[in-house]
């Protein structure tokens, strides 16, 4: 076996952290064996795996290294996340240890390969209740004549909005849109184009004019 390491991450408890910690080194002398790297952050399991550090964790581990974590949760946000991992570690030969749940994930153990596939099952479940969740939600508010979506009219915030005085000051001078948007410093004149549109902002200004 190639060297161990240690992975753990607590939302924003300091003393969450301290206590997995405490855990894998129980563990460990336990089991006899030592610890060769900790890699741990504070932080939320909404955040990007780059962010939790998951990706770094991957690249660290070597082919026949093994991975130790309290707990499932820990290595993702949700059961496909995890699975995904799992199964990226395993395929190069990495062991898992999964303490509180009382697992050791390797590829050459049929437990293990039979573990993953009930929780390949469990995340493939957990998405169609999301789904179904969803649907029955939009079905309930749609039978309560709540209507979904954006409001009709609505206009979303645009990259444009804090030069539109400038906009329309071009526009009065009757310099084109193309020529505006070279100007002001703008790569595409047909999403320029569109905003105008949107917003009649020549409709506008000609009816500014009138008056």
């Amino acid at each position: 076996m190639g060297k161990i390491v240690a992975y753990i991450r607590a939302s924003t408890d300091k003393q969450d952290l301290n206590n997995q910690k405490l855990q894998i080194l129980e563990f460990a002398r336990k089991k006899d064996f030592k610890i060769n790297e900790f890699l741990e952050i504070t932080i939320s399991s909404r955040k990007t795996t780059k962010q939790r550090r998951i990706d770094e964790l991957a690249q660290r581990l070597k082919d026949s290294d093994c991975l130790i974590v309290t707990e499932l949760s820990r290595l993702g946000r949700s059961t496909a996340e995890v699975i995904g991992l799992i199964n990226e570690l395993l395929n190069r030969s990495i062991r898992i240890i999964v303490i509180k749940q009382n697992l050791d994930i390797n590829k050459h153990d049929m437990v293990s390969k039979v573990m993953v596939t009930l929780l390949s099952l469990f995340s493939e479940l957990e998405r169609d209740l999301v789904s179904l969740r969803t649907k029955d939600a939009l079905a309930a508010k749609k039978a309560q004549g709540i209507r979904l979506g954006k409001a009709i009219g609505t206009i979303q915030k645009s990259k444009f909005d804090k030069d539109v005085e400038k906009i329309k000051e071009l526009l009065t001078l009757g310099v084109s849109v193309r020529k505006v948007s070279k100007l002001m410093g703008y790569s595409n004149h047909i999403s320029l184009n569109t905003y105008i549109k949107k917003r009649n902002l020549r409709e506008n200004l000609e009816a500014v004019s009138v008056k």
